[in-house]
């Protein structure tokens, strides 16, 4: 079985947009904002998006790619 941050990076991966009621209906996750802290720790892009609406203020997620490591050989 894959990971939560694996499910979530997938969906990500497909240019869904992802805010927290979504993470939570299909991923059962009530830490969003930290699965996407662990998936940028991992090199990948994602940007936030803050979306008003019915008076309630929350963070969208999309996802924007894969940074390569830039290590020295």
């Amino acid at each position: 079985m894959k990971s939560q941050t694996e499910r979530i990076l997938n969906y990500l991966k497909k240019g869904k947009r992802l805010t927290p009621l979504t993470a939570l209906s299909m991923f059962n996750c009530f830490r969003l904002a930290a699965r996407i802290s662990d998936l940028r720790k991992e090199g990948h892009t994602i940007y936030t998006e803050t979306v008003t609406k019915n008076n309630k203020t929350f963070a969208a997620y999309k996802y924007g790619g894969k940074v390569r490591s830039m290590a020295l050989k």
